[in-house]
């Protein structure tokens, strides 16, 4: 059996109980589709716990603009948080970012951030169509922050969901486990108020942070 975790952004109250239910399952082979950086101020506590850990990673885009020194043409708060965990994180883990892969295979399974177009800042929208132009038979990858798991017969495709900043209306923390011929979805609650009171004590008001509480598509304030 294998876990998949993807999304974390520096969310390590989130990653502890994700990682704990994982052990709890037995499961010692754990891989993350991206992005262990981004949003929440945890960054070094996430790094290091993957790094202890020997969990491999691909790049993300969030990873791609901590290694690669750049930031978000999107999102002005991406940026805002960019500067912020640039301060903050340490030279070993800058470092360890830097060796992601933009993809994988694992046991079958082609894993990559975005999609297969754009291995790091695709936002796919999963079809019959799109994965029949692909080769092989398992897929799997984060990014949109959705869990969803979509069998189109002889191609099926797994989105684990977030960590740190599920978007999909459910606010707990979402991974997947794959047992060589199944996906299967999986939501864990965790404590929220450590990430809030950390990211106000790093100067980041509510805005940055409310999502959490719902799961919301968007960033919001906790009162939105």
């Amino acid at each position: 059996m294998i876990a998949f975790i993807s999304d974390i952004h520096g969310n390590y109250e989130a990653l502890k109980v994700v990682l704990a239910e994982i052990d709890r399952m037995g499961i010692d082979r754990i891989y993350c589709a991206g992005d262990v950086v981004g949003y929440y101020s945890q960054v070094n506590e996430c790094c290091d716990e993957l790094r202890g850990r020997d969990i491999p990673v691909v790049m993300g885009n969030h990873d791609w603009y901590m290694a690669g020194g750049g930031f978000c043409v999107r999102s002005r708060s991406v940026n805002d948080c960019l500067v912020h965990l640039r301060r903050v994180i340490t030279d070993e883990n800058l470092e360890w970012l830097r060796t992601f892969p933009v993809q994988m295979r694992v046991d079958g399974v082609h894993m990559v951030h975005g999609g297969w177009s754009d291995p790091i800042d695709e936002y796919l929208e999963p079809t019959r169509e799109y994965f029949d132009r692909l080769e092989g038979r398992f897929f799997l990858s984060g990014h949109n922050h959705i869990q969803g798991l979509h069998d189109f017969s002889s191609k099926v495709y797994c989105n684990p969901g977030s960590v740190g900043q599920p978007r999909d209306g459910d606010p707990r923390a979402a991974f997947a486990t794959f047992d060589g011929a199944e996906f299967k979805l999986h939501r864990v609650v965790y404590d929220m108020q450590p990430v809030f009171d950390l990211m106000d004590v790093a100067g980041f008001n509510d805005y940055y942070y409310g999502g959490l509480k719902t799961g919301a598509r968007n960033l919001r304030r906790l009162a939105d």
